[in-house]
Order: structure tokens, then C-alpha cells, then sequence
């Protein structure tokens, strides 16, 4: 039987421990310095209904950012406020600040197409255009006018190559993309999504309408996507966020973010019991 001595830690110990804190905290600082994008006291309603309770996060640059929660929790809501997609629900209301390299992106003087220019989106199903595969990749250059700028050429298969799709159509690039399966379109609609050069990549459930081959193929491009772009996913499938992610955030019942720590730690010693509950399968 272990004496009260024994279970205490000595004084050498306690001070070892609130040294390894302080530096952890310090770090915790830097990174969210550091961070492409921040967010304080960041809240989110739908007329009277909070979505977002508070949440402060530091995103950083070229790394893969997963957010997982049960279904409610405002996963969704958190990575459309990044590029303002929420701007087109009447009903939202954000509150708080979210920067963007520390500019608040909700300021008056922030036009949010040109945002979406630096911040693109990929949705939960694919949805290419019912246009060829040359012209879906091609849109975003010819609408933000700069098709005279560029080598239409080069950069559509920049955007192929980048979306690890173009050893697989550049013999097609003028058929439909709706021709393309499930996996291939998802994997166009990623490459349409960097075509412009973005700096963040915003990908809400890219994998959940896809066969497990597609949901691989679309995993290792995710990897591959990090070293140029930073990429911030929302999954409910916590395999994957283990397997993908650098980052993982956790967000609970009523829109509050209750951990947010590099992916190991998240999964294999996290801090509170409720996202340990979360993640060994008690609730959720």
C-alpha cells in the first residue's frame, strides 16, 4: 500500500511539471501567433438559436486541421464563417472576430468574393458543373477575369495534376465532368477549388458520399495538399481525422469547442473526459 509520501510528487517534480506546462501554454501561444487564422470569442446564431458558443482557435499555416463532433455541434457552421458562406443564410448572425493573417474578415471593408479567392471551399457531395472538365476547372480564372493573364493551358493542368486527376483525364478534358465517377468528380471539384491559387482549403465531409477506394485516393491528396495549401476539414469520421490530420478540434453539444490539440494528443491522452466519451464511442 502506497504511503501518502509516496503519492505525493516532490517539490523538484511539481517544479518540473509547472515548467513543462508554462512551456506547453507558451506554445500554444506562439501557434495561435503564428496562426493563418484566428478566431476570439467567435459566436454564431440562427435567428435566437446559438450555434457557436465563444469558440477561439488558432489555425496554422500548411497543416491539416481536422474539426469532429457529433452531428448539431457546429462543426459545419465554423468552417463556412471562415470564407463567410454563412453571409448567405438571412438568419446568421456572427459576432466575435475571425482573422485572416489578422484581418478580421467580417469588417465592413471585406469584400467576401474576393475572400473566397484566398479561402475555397469543397462540399460533402460533388458538385461539378455541367460543363466539360477543361471549363469547370477553367471557371474560377475566367470569372475572377484572368483569363488574359494566365496560360489558360498550364494552369488547368496545374489544378489536374494538383488534384491528382490528370494522368486520368487529360486525354478527356473536353468531356463532362458529370461523366467522371463519384471519386474523380470530387477530386474536380478540388482541383476547380485551387485553380485560383488559394491559400486555405475548406472541405466539409469530402469523403462521406464516396466509396472507401474514392474516400483513400481523396485522403492522400489531402496529405499531398498541406505542403502548399492549409487545409481545414470537417469529418465525422474520427478514423480518418487520426489518420489525415496534423490539429483537431473538438467541438461538443452547443456549438462549444472543448479541445483543440494536436491530433495525437487528441486522441490518445485528451484532456477532458467528455471528448475521451466522444471519441471511445460513449456518446455521439
Amino acid at each position: 500500500m502506497a504511503t501518502e509520501k509516496d503519492n505525493e510528487r516532490s517539490a523538484d517534480e511539481r517544479s518540473l511539471i509547472t515548467t513543462e506546462v508554462t512551456a506547453e501554454a507558451t506554445n500554444r501561444s506562439d501557434s495561435r501567433t503564428n496562426s493563418v487564422i484566428t478566431t476570439t470569442d467567435l459566436d454564431v446564431y440562427y435567428g435566437d438559436e446559438r450555434a457557436l458558443d465563444g469558440v477561439d482557435i488558432g489555425i496554422p499555416e500548411n497543416r491539416v486541421t481536422a474539426i469532429i463532433g457529433p452531428s448539431g455541434c457546429g462543426k459545419s457552421t465554423f468552417l463556412r464563417c471562415i470564407n463567410r458562406m454563412n453571409d448567405q443564410i438571412d438568419s446568421c448572425r456572427v459576432d466575435g472576430t475571425l482573422g485572416f493573417h489578422g484581418k478580421n474578415v467580417y469588417d465592413d471593408d471585406v469584400d467576401p468574393v474576393a475572400l473566397r479567392r484566398k479561402i475555397g471551399m469543397v462540399f460533402q457531395k460533388p458538385n461539378p458543373f455541367p460543363k466539360s472538365i477543361y471549363d469547370n476547372v477553367a471557371y474560377g480564372l475566367r470569372v475572377q477575369g484572368l483569363e488574359d493573364d494566365v496560360d489558360l493551358d498550364e494552369e488547368v493542368e496545374r489544378a489536374l495534376r494538383g488534384a491528382a486527376l490528370w494522368d486520368e483525364v487529360n486525354d478527356q478534358l473536353d468531356s463532362s465532368g458529370l461523366d467522371l465517377s463519384g471519386g474523380q468528380q470530387q477530386r474536380l471539384c478540388i482541383a476547380r477549388a485551387i485553380a485560383p491559387d488559394p491559400e486555405v482549403i475548406l472541405m466539409d465531409e469530402p469523403t462521406s458520399a464516396l466509396d472507401p477506394v474514392a474516400a483513400s485516393k481523396i485522403e492522400d491528396l489531402i496529405d499531398d495538399l498541406a505542403e502548399e495549401y492549409t487545409v481545414v476539414i470537417v469529418t465525422h469520421n474520427m478514423q480518418q481525422a487520426a489518420r489525415i490530420s496534423d490539429r483537431t478540434a473538438v467541438f461538443l453539444t452547443g456549438g462549444n469547442l472543448v479541445e483543440y490539440d494536436e491530433t495525437a494528443t487528441i486522441f490518445e491522452n485528451p484532456e477532458h473526459d467528455r471528448v475521451e466519451d466522444y471519441i471511445t464511442g460513449k456518446f455521439g
